[in-house]
């Protein structure tokens, strides 16, 4: 029988970044007289892409060069920022294992920049039980987009069908049910009504259980 994978995105899901992502785009677009509300981010900012991001709050597309130099400074920041604070979601890491334990393949496919993933990597040794990592600089294409979980299923040798997605974020969602996946939604950021229906939800992974994951995937 083909082995279940489960893939996480990262921002809301591994860990609670959200806040701490706010708080950088605060200090970016304070710099440029942008004073942005936690109403206006929780529509445009949380699980989109930097691309749609700037573009949204700046007013016009931003291409190329521009777009490396602002992206660059507002992760920056965010690195900054939560360097010292890189904490899981309570009973990811023990979820997590218990997966390894039983068989699971698994993987991380985040809309974030590859080396804000490295910095969360790092802080919590998660990478070594990945078989696929991926993040913004891998895809062409950004989530509603399934690029980046059908990528990650042919990283993992695995049916789409055979996987099932932790997501947080309506865009992150619908990605992971484009692709044809299972979808668990993490509900750190948004409730019920404000994402696509799901196949369960918790709050945090003391909520869920290896037995759930294969009753859904089987």
């Amino acid at each position: 029988m083909e082995k279940l994978a489960v893939i996480f995105d990262m921002d809301g899901v591994i860990c609670h970044t959200n806040p701490y992502h706010s708080e950088a785009f605060r200090l970016f677009f304070g710099k440029r007289g942008l004073k942005p509300t936690e109403e206006e981010f929780a529509l445009h900012m949380y699980g989109k892409s930097n691309k749609y991001i700037f573009s949204h709050f700046l007013g016009r597309e931003i291409l190329g060069e521009e777009f490396v130099q602002l992206e660059n400074e507002k992760e920056g920041l965010f690195r900054e920022i939560y360097a010292d604070k890189v904490e899981p979601i309570p009973g990811f890491t023990g979820f997590l294992s218990e997966l390894k334990q039983n068989g699971f393949k698994t993987g991380v496919a985040t809309s974030a920049p590859r080396a804000n993933l490295d910095l969360i990597m790092e802080r919590l040794g998660f990478g070594k039980h990945m078989e696929s990592v991926m993040a913004s600089e891998n895809v062409a294409k950004h989530k509603p987009d399934p690029e980046i979980y059908l990528k990650t299923a042919q990283n993992l040798k695995t049916n789409p069908g055979s996987c099932l997605v932790f997501e947080d974020s309506f865009s992150g969602v619908s990605a992971a049910l484009n692709a044809g996946m299972k979808v668990v939604g993490v509900l750190s950021s948004h409730n019920k009504e404000e994402l696509p229906p799901c196949h369960l939800y918790i709050t945090d992974y003391t909520q869920v259980s290896v037995t759930q994951i294969s009753d859904l995937l089987t």
